[in-house]
């Protein structure tokens, strides 16, 4: 088939070089976010998925909305058999769905009907799932509700943060789209609707939803870090400014702290929660860079009894 790809983030990479190194499919072009401000002089980056297919020699579309006339145009002339998508982020019209004659096929890292929605890795982690996985569905104009053409799945374990969890299902998700262009396109692939029960939401994970909250029990606590590691960082407040929480575990064993309340040792920092202590490893204060949370402790001099999150 005649493919368009479209994605933007690293994330949507390992996709577009399966179907690139397919060799059954032509890949026409992309379509992928325009350049974005990137960095400390915030010059005008092109996205990931831009640069790789640069790299390989293939067009770049990169409409401010998917519903100007041009893209629209340039699209109707290119012609896809079909269009497969890994985390475009933006909104499809109508008349963008109706281009190729095979229809638009996303790649969603969950297992449909579960964690509808922006970002279903960070809520399978914080929801605590122990399997989570991919689908391939046709895209219709509700949100990530069409019928599912292929799945794989995936556990969840026990350290994973989002990040881990995305690398993995982003690398075994290129291959289950790949085979879903194949079976498409040889007709042994047919969508399933998805059943209407089971059905979550997940949407995009705000600063504000990753603060910690120190009441909590300790397994949230743990669930939130590792959710909103990488992106959007979970943090706590520490004298009135921002910390940031890159890697934490629970100590099962100390349940004598209040919540938020810290305790500093030589080569640990420990915090109470709503249940059993956590362990901080690795922590980044307000405009520094990432460092041991024991560092940080020896550097800010804790004083007994004092506390996060006010």
């Amino acid at each position: 088939m005649k493919l368009v790809f479209a994605g933007t983030p690293e994330v949507a990479v390992p996709a577009l070089d399966a179907l690139i190194a397919s060799g059954r499919h032509e890949v026409a072009a992309v379509v992928t976010r325009p350049d974005a401000p990137a960095g400390r002089g915030r010059r005008l980056v092109a996205s990931p998925v831009a640069e790789r297919a640069e790299e390989a020699g293939i067009e770049v579309l990169k409409p401010a909305r998917p519903r100007d006339e041009d893209f629209l145009a340039r699209l109707r002339e290119i012609a896809p058999d079909c269009c497969p998508v890994v985390a475009y982020g933006a909104l499809l019209p109508r008349t963008a769905l109706d281009v190729p004659a095979r229809g638009w096929v996303n790649l969603h890292f969950s297992l449909l009907p579960a964690w509808r929605g922006a970002a279903p890795v960070q809520h399978a982690v914080m929801a605590g799932d122990e399997v989570t996985g991919a689908s391939t569905f046709l895209i219709e104009e509700g949100l990530d509700s069409g019928p599912v053409y292929g799945v794989l799945t995936e556990e969840v374990r026990p350290t994973d943060t989002s990040g881990d969890l995305l690398t993995r299902l982003a690398f075994a998700g290129a291959g289950l789209l790949a085979a879903t262009m194949d079976g498409i396109e040889d007709g042994t692939l047919h969508a399933v609707p998805q059943p209407d029960s089971g059905i979550t939401l997940a949407p995009k994970i705000t600063v504000e939803d990753a603060q910690v909250q120190w009441s909590a029990p300790a397994l949230r606590v743990d669930r939130v870090v590792r959710g909103c590691t990488p992106a959007p960082g979970a943090w706590t407040l520490f004298r009135g400014e921002r910390l940031k929480l890159i890697q934490a575990v629970p100590v099962l064993d100390r349940t004598d702290l209040a919540p938020g309340e810290l305790s500093a040792a030589k080569n640990n920092v420990h915090v109470g929660t709503g249940s059993h202590a956590i362990e901080l490893l690795w922590v980044q204060p307000q405009g520094k860079k990432p460092m041991r949370a024991a560092d940080w402790a020896r550097g800010v001099r804790i004083v007994p009894g004092e506390l996060v999150g006010i």
